[in-house]
Order: structure tokens, then sequence, then C-alpha cells
């Protein structure tokens, strides 16, 4: 079946309008699409991370079944609003996990790659990075959403501009900025 855009667009319409049926309708047409972004963010974890993709999805799913306000745009808009919603879970994760764990704490070692952010998916790093863009969306709000609709989002340059309402060039220049300015914060920690 070839689902379109203005599809998804339509059902998330309809359920911001409160049919709860049009997200009966909606969670199998974009359930793949979350799997995947579930499963690159699974597979940027530690190899002893015990939270699996489908409970990252089902997380996620929770919190966005849940969000008060679905005022949804768009595709772009609502897969925006997954991936925060992600990057929360995640974050909230490492966090107890950093609570749980005693003793000294290692190196933060985080790249900032075109399409990746962590390394090896460390607590320490998850959180560190969690506190940085946290940091840049003081500087910048923007950029910071075009660092989570790329990494936690896992959109291209074309869905982010979309997503946000700015030319690809901005894109590109917010997500260069972002990227070099992340790596200067990120090696103080």
């Amino acid at each position: 079946m070839n689902i379109t855009s203005n599809q998804v667009t339509k059902l998330l319409v309809e359920w911001g309008d409160g049919d709860e049926t049009a997200l009966e309708k909606l969670m199998p047409l974009v359930y793949e699409e979350l799997h995947q972004m579930a499963k690159g963010y699974m597979n940027q974890q530690n190899a002893g991370h015990t939270f699996q993709t489908t409970e990252l999805i089902h997380e996620a799913y929770l919190k966005l079944a849940k969000k008060e306000e679905q005022n949804w745009k768009n595709r772009a808009h609502f897969f925006g609003v997954a991936a925060q919603a992600m990057r929360h879970i995640l974050v909230d994760y490492a966090r107890a996990k950093q609570m749980q764990k005693r003793g000294g704490t290692e190196a933060i070692h985080i790249t900032l790659e075109e399409n990746a952010l962590i390394s090896n998916g460390q607590p320490d790093e998850i959180i560190a990075l969690d506190d940085a863009l946290s940091a840049l969306e003081k500087l910048d709000e923007r950029k910071m959403r075009v660092v989570e609709l790329k990494f936690f989002g896992g959109l291209n340059i074309d869905e982010i501009a979309e997503a946000l309402k700015v030319s690809r060039d901005t894109v590109k220049n917010d997500w260069r900025f972002a990227k070099s300015w992340l790596l200067r914060e990120l090696s103080q920690t």
C-alpha cells in the first residue's frame, strides 16, 4: 500500500480535532517509520542497554496519545514531536541508570557526524548531549530543533526545512553551526 504524506497529514488533523478513530487508522501507517526511528536510536545505545525498540515505540506512542494539544501541522511535525518524545524517554532512562551507578565517572566521548551524534550511547553521553542541547536551545531554539529533528527524528534536510518552515540552506547552516557548537560544548565536559 502506497501511503502519501497527505494521507498521514489528513489523519493527524482529524486526530487533532478529536477523532480517536483517526489515531487507530494513523498508527499502522506510521508504525514502520517510528520503528525505524526507534531502531536507529537503539542501535546507538551500548550493548548492555535493556530498553527495547518496541518498548521505546510504545512509550513514545503513549506520550503522543496523552499529549493534550494535538495540533499537528503535517507528517514532519508529527515525526519531530515523536523524535522529541523518544529523546526524553532515552534521557530519562539514562538518568535513571546513572543514578543506579556508583563510583567515578568515565570520560565522555561523543562524535558529531552527519548521521550520528552519540558514539556508543552510554548514559553519561546521552545526558551530556541532552544538557548541551538544552543549553543550545537557550542560545538558539531553531538550531537545537534542527539537531533534534535530524538526530532523534531521523528527518532529512527537506523534511526539517518543511517542519521548521525555513529554507534548505538555513537548515544546512544551522546544522553546521550546531554541530560545531555542540562539539565545543561537549569537549568541555
